[in-house]
């Protein structure tokens, strides 16, 4: 198996368990009343990657880069994916009607392309001069 197939394997196991805690949250959320769907998944996707930086440095890219240098590019790939998230379920839940739990599933096959090639080859890439 490459190493890319096993990065990406390792990827895919530690998104199942942060979609568990964002859907978990999202749900909850909106169920209970407490917040409309929007703020939160948006709320849900915070959480999520929180968790999602610690076991993607650990598990998945096994990065040697420096936790100054990888916590804000990591937060630079999220901040563009938690921008993808916001837009594209405000459009297609608020503006065009479709459930919110099957937008939140086209935002996160989004973002999962999106964060998988800019965490591996920018936020936790093997650093210059290494």
């Amino acid at each position: 198996m490459s190493s890319v197939t096993k990065q990406f394997s390792s990827f895919v196991v530690i998104g199942v368990i942060v979609t568990c805690v964002h859907y978990g949250l999202l749900i909850g959320l909106v169920e209970s009343d407490l917040m409309d769907e929007v703020p939160a998944t948006l709320t849900g996707y915070l959480f999520g990657g929180i968790l999602s930086y610690r076991l993607n440095r650990r598990y998945a890219f096994h990065s040697s880069r420096p936790h100054a240098e990888a916590t804000w590019r990591f937060a630079a790939v999220a901040g563009v994916g938690f921008v993808v998230t916001g837009v594209t379920m405000h459009f297609l839940h608020e503006v065009l009607g479709f459930h919110y739990l099957l937008v939140q599933l086209v935002c996160s096959s989004l973002v999962m392309v999106w964060s998988f090639t800019a965490n591996r080859f920018w936020t936790f890439g093997v650093p210059e001069g290494e």
